[in-house]
Order: C-alpha cells, then structure tokens, then sequence
C-alpha cells in the first residue's frame, strides 16, 4: 500500500502518514500529527501538530483536528489530541488539543459518529460507539461514556459527565451530570425515562434491563428526594444497576450536579468568609 497525498495538499516534513492514507485536495497535515492506515481526510481537512488519528478514519471537508485550545491560559504547551479508530468526522467538526491544567490531554475512542458542524472541546474524554449530532457543543474536560447519544443542538456546560447508554434529546441543555442508561431531554436534562431501546440495542440481557428498570423506578418515579433514595437503594454488586447508583451518588452529592469539577485545580481560593 502507498500513501496518496493530492497535489495542492501540504504534508509538512515531520508529519507520520501510515500506509494506505489518502489525504484529498487542499488538507494540511502539520508536523507532528501521526495518521493511521487506511486514514482518509478527504479535502479541506486541518490536521495539527501533536495529534494521532487511528486507522479507518474518514474526515470530511472542513474539519480542524488538533486545533489550539479555546482557553485563555493556554501558552502554547505541547499538548495532545488522539482519536480512536473507525470514527466518522463529518463536514466542519472541530476537536481541540489539551491544556495543562485539564491534563494535557483530549481523547475521542473508537467508532463514533461525529456529525457536521459538532465541536468537542479540550480534555474532553470520549469514549466508543456514540453518536455525536449536527451542532452539538461540547465544553472542555467533559466525559462521554461508551455509545452515548446526543442529538442535534446539544450543548453540554464544562465538567460535566454523561453517562454510557445515555440519550441526550435535542437541543438540551447539560449543565450537570446526566445518569447512564437514562433518558434526558429540556432545559435543565430532565430524567425522562430508562434507555430500554439503547440498553436492548447494546445487547444488554432482558435481565439487566429488568434490574435496571427497579433501580430506576426507586430513584426517580418515588416522591422521595433523590439524595435520600440513592442512600437507600441496593443492586447487585458489579452489575448495571449497582453502576446506575454509584453514578447518581455522586451526581447527588458534588457541587453544582458536575462530579468532575471537585477536582478542578484552577479554581481561585476561597474569599474568607466575613465574621
């Protein structure tokens, strides 16, 4: 196999091409990035330094991988972007590198589905098999658990989680953690409903869903407060459920409903309190 760079495309020197890769009219791939085998960037496609994209990735026109950072304190680090293999990237998805302080880090897993005009944000964590619709915005430092579902006009507030098998409906507003397995739509992500077609198309037994459905109904169809019903709910160790629980006590307990923003490290100390 060779690899078949388009004459008005720029590869520039120090830039890893594996074989197989096509790169189409008017890419720029900058040094630094690594590109898996068998890789397409179709055309117009923005690769920058300090990125590594997978094998069997399709990138369409328009799209910037590894770009700076949105973040003021951002300095130019050497900061990093990696993408899984087997992803889609359609026309205009932006997916920036890693600050520092967030670890340094974005990563997007395998087989997902980015669909045109997304952006994920930096040290975001995403993980396998989602699906990631037109125009959803991501903040930095939020995580996305394996085959997740965000529809058209998402936006997801920073450090916040979703959880895997989750379904986010359109034009929603996350500003804190959304459960695995659940079902959220509105202005504040309302939990609507269990997941059954996800969970059932994930291959997940009718047992589970069943476990699923009993811890479900006891943390959020009881007139009970979510606090005082995640302490006395039990599931199985190990299992979907017992997952289910464990995430919403966290959830319940961090501030704001974002679990990950109690270890953020930027945060300015605290003013004394007066008296």
């Amino acid at each position: 196999m060779t690899v078949t760079v388009h004459p008005s495309a720029v590869v520039e020197p120090g830039a890893d091409l594996a074989d197989g890769v096509v790169v189409g009219p008017f890419c720029h791939v900058q040094a630094g990035a690594r590109v898996g085998a068998r890789t397409r960037l179709l055309s117009h496609v923005s690769i920058g330094p300090c990125t590594t994209i997978g094998e069997d990735v399709v990138v369409h026109p328009g799209a910037v991988l590894g770009g700076v950072p949105q973040d003021k304190t951002y300095r130019g680090e050497p900061t990093t972007l990696t993408v899984g293999n087997g992803n889609v990237i359609r026309e205009c998805v932006t997916l920036n590198r890693g600050t520092v302080k967030g670890g340094g880090r974005t990563v997007v897993g395998d087989r997902n589905l980015l669909m045109a005009c997304s952006h994920v944000g930096h040290d975001c964590m995403l993980g396998n098999d989602l699906i990631i619709a037109n125009a959803v915005l991501i903040a930095g430092h939020v995580h996305i658990g394996d085959r997740a579902v965000l529809a058209g006009g998402v936006a997801c507030h920073h450090f916040a989680r979703i959880g895997r098998m989750a379904y986010v409906g359109g034009m929603s507003r996350v500003i804190h953690d959304v459960p695995p397995f659940t079902k959220v739509a509105g202005e504040r992500v309302r939990v609507r409903a269990l997941n059954v077609v996800g969970l059932q198309r994930g291959g997940v037994p009718e047992a589970e869903i069943e476990e699923l459905r009993r811890v479900y109904h006891e943390l959020f169809r009881k007139q009970a407060a979510l606090a005082a019903a995640v302490a006395q709910v039990t599931a199985p160790a190990g299992s979907l459920a017992a997952e289910l629980a464990q995430f919403v006590r966290e959830w319940v307990s961090a501030p704001g409903g974002r679990y990950l923003e109690q270890f953020r490290t930027d945060r300015p100390p605290a003013a004394p309190r007066a008296g």
